[in-house]
């Protein structure tokens, strides 16, 4: 995941509820992007992610759904899409 954590801002921070809530709430610098997590740190925020290039992934699946699908194409990782709605 180095090379998506080298697009967004670098953090090596604890894991805890309230970094991941002050990370995704809405005007925050770090609010766009993905937060990739590694272990009990989250390692970078804002982070651009993969978009999947699949032509059988549903055409209504948005940015956040095919970047969660195309990272997981290219690593190992397991992705997790949370909805502001």
């Amino acid at each position: 995941l180095r090379t998506f954590i080298e697009t967004g801002v670098a953090l090596d921070s604890k894991l805890c509820r309230d970094l991941l809530i002050s990370i995704f709430y809405p005007g925050s610098p770090l609010h766009d992007g993905a937060a990739i997590v590694q272990g009990d740190r989250v390692a970078a925020a804002a982070c651009f992610l993969p978009l999947t290039l699949n032509p059988q992934i549903v055409s209504t699946f948005g940015t956040r759904h095919r970047a969660a699908i195309g990272v997981t194409e290219e690593t190992d990782s397991l992705a997790l899409v949370v909805s502001e709605e």
